[in-house]
């Protein structure tokens, strides 16, 4: 818990000593009194602190329902509710894998719902409908191979919301639900989007927040908005001027990304239904998504003897696509902390040289329209 709970608690050898003291002080100087073990004396006073110790853990356990700094889980939701205020639930990692077969003689048909998972059976997913596939058939909702034609592209969701739906290239492989005509699935990108559900620290967090922007239509409060629509990740405000950079009073605009730095049109139209609850009346307000500016990045490694070269240049490729790809909207890049990174990447690295960003030695900015994403990255 993030805070104790105040009041004067005993222990059991406590409450028997207390008992003691208390019955021998109201006895008669000359009564003779036994709390020698297995005593009945000794027996009532034990049993009594026994049930003592029990009434007093349940009044404990009632304080920490009584304050959101002292509940957890199920107990903080109810909480809360009180002030109807919920949860941010966790997001589905969704992405595009390929179905494909040896032979294309025949049509194949891939029906939503069908469902695969990761080589270890970890991750699962379902297939989804999307009209931006061209395997995608609208009349019949279902996306078909046609005959000729090998492998198809195919939108699925993970199963359980959260971040465990975020997997590398190439680890889907299961057909669980069989499909006639279809030999295989793959990845061939990394499917990512999915985000876990607001812990309690979080929320708690969040309340304070909740409380101190109840009806002000402050900034404070329009960004508090745009952080209880589920998926938001990060995001800038600007006021007072318009996206073009022309000053404009009176008028607001938000840039909102879900992690991946190209936030789907639903996510733009629930930020502004929540902004639009939040400003004043004539207030002009728009919310879009960030321009993403590319981040490629070269090179070499000096490697210990003893070390594997291609070890060493997989895992710091690996952070430094992580570092950059987790950058939040309006946040710049340090030409200086990619060399850290390298360095951070693993054991055995004693040099980092020729190091370029996008061809040159210098840190790369953004506006607070813009959000960095990893391009290339080259490790020699």
């Amino acid at each position: 818990m993030s805070q104790t709970i105040s009041g004067q608690t005993q222990g059991f050898s406590a409450l028997v000593t207390s008992q003691v003291a208390a019955i021998q002080g109201a006895a008669e100087p000359t009564a003779p009194l036994d709390f020698s073990i297995g005593s009945i004396l000794r027996a009532l006073t034990e049993g009594t602190a026994w049930l003592g110790l029990w009434l007093q853990g349940l009044i404990l356990q009632v304080l920490t329902l009584t304050r959101a700094s002292t509940s957890n889980g199920s107990d903080l939701d109810s909480w809360m509710a009180d002030f109807s205020l919920t949860r941010i639930g966790a997001v589905a990692a969704t992405g595009q894998v390929t179905f494909g077969r040896y032979t294309s003689a025949q049509a194949a048909t891939i029906p939503v719902g069908a469902q695969l998972s990761t080589g270890d059976g970890t991750q699962t997913f379902s297939v989804i409908g999307d009209t931006t596939q061209s395997a995608w058939v609208p009349a019949s909702s279902e996306y078909v191979i046609p005959i000729g034609t090998a492998t198809a592209a195919v939108t699925v969701q993970a199963t359980t919301a959260g971040t465990g739906g975020n997997v590398a290239a190439g680890t889907i492989s299961i057909l669980s639900t069989p499909i006639s005509g279809v030999d295989y699935v793959t990845n061939p990108n990394a499917l990512g989007g999915g985000i876990a559900a607001e812990t309690d620290s979080a929320l708690r967090a969040r309340f304070a927040n909740y409380i101190n922007t109840r009806a002000l239509a402050t900034t404070a409060a329009v960004g508090y908005a745009v952080t209880t629509v589920a998926g938001v990740v990060s995001y800038s405000l600007t006021e007072n001027y318009d996206y073009s950079g022309a000053y404009a009073p009176g008028s607001l605009y938000v840039v909102v990304d879900d992690g991946s730095g190209n936030p789907p049109a639903s996510l733009i139209s629930n930020v502004s239904a929540a902004v639009a609850a939040t400003v004043g009346a004539g207030i002009r307000f728009g919310v879009l998504g960030p321009v993403s500016i590319s981040a490629s990045v070269s090179l070499s490694l000096a490697i210990a003897s003893g070390y594997s070269q291609s070890t060493l240049a997989a895992a710091v490729q690996t952070a430094i696509f992580a570092y950059i790809n987790a950058l939040t909207v309006g946040e710049g890049l340090s030409y200086n902390r990619l060399a850290q990174i390298a360095f951070d990447a693993g054991a055995g690295i004693l040099n980092v040289s020729s190091l370029l960003l996008n061809g040159a030695t210098n840190d790369l900015a953004a506006s607070p329209q813009q959000i960095i994403r990893a391009g290339t990255v080259t490790v020699n």
